[in-house]
């Protein structure tokens, strides 16, 4: 156990070191055309001995918010991670009536009551199983009384996955 510890310790110190890294603007843009200027900025950061990471980052402005997010991970602890923990998350997203629904809360339909008003997605009761499911999953957050919210911490990853998608 002692050996577990150890290695997640030293996983959450390279993580660490990795958003520090990332976090800090770049002192100058990007030279060429500018195309890969996040690319750039996260290659010049990575320690001389890393295989890569993976970056995703959004500035989203929705309903008067704005969301500023970007995430950071080495490739390797990306490849060492139990992809299987992820599925629920995952599975969540792969229903069409859970993605409109994430649609329609993003765009301004928070009430139970708004949503239910939406042709094609179901019975009330079907419509709640939905709704449970994108909130144990974490995608959706009750703000009480019915109302539905797209966590601030899940707006950007959730647009960089249909992002992804479309690819």
């Amino acid at each position: 156990m002692a050996d577990v510890e150890e290695r997640l310790a030293a996983l959450e110190a390279q993580v660490a070191a990795l958003a520090e890294q990332v976090a800090v603007p770049p002192a100058a843009p990007a030279t060429g055309d500018g195309v890969f200027w996040a690319l750039e900025g996260l290659k010049q950061r990575l320690p001389a001995e890393s295989d890569g990471a993976v970056l995703y980052t959004g500035a989203v402005r929705l309903e008067g918010q704005h969301y500023d997010w970007q995430y950071a991970l080495f490739v390797d602890d990306v490849l060492a991670a139990d992809w299987t923990e992820l599925a629920a998350t995952l599975s969540a997203l792969g229903h069409p009536v859970r993605l409109r629904l994430l649609r329609e809360v993003l765009g301004g339909r928070h009430t139970t009551a708004d949503l239910a008003g939406i042709d094609g997605l179901g019975t009330t009761g079907q419509l709640h199983h939905h709704l449970r499911q994108l909130t144990a999953a974490g995608w959706l957050r009750s703000a009480g009384r019915g109302r539905h919210t797209v966590p601030a911490e899940r707006v950007v990853p959730l647009l960089a996955i249909l992002t992804a998608a479309r690819r």
